[in-house]
């Protein structure tokens, strides 16, 4: 039996690495967004008010 490749798969190893060197270099910088500040405007989905999406610091 054959696994499914998933959403987070890849062939492309160079691709991965940058990704990875940019997430990383965001970490550095303090450009993040809380995982709270994620729960709460997902949280929010299908309301009657959504809210926006969170920005970096929030």
């Amino acid at each position: 039996m054959t696994r499914e490749k998933s959403l987070f798969d890849t062939d492309d190893p160079v691709a991965e690495a940058a990704a990875d060197a940019r997430a990383e270099a965001d970490v550095a910088a303090g450009r993040l967004i809380s995982h709270e500040a994620v729960k709460r405007w997902i949280a929010s989905w299908g309301s009657p008010k959504p809210l926006p999406r969170p920005r970096v610091g929030d």
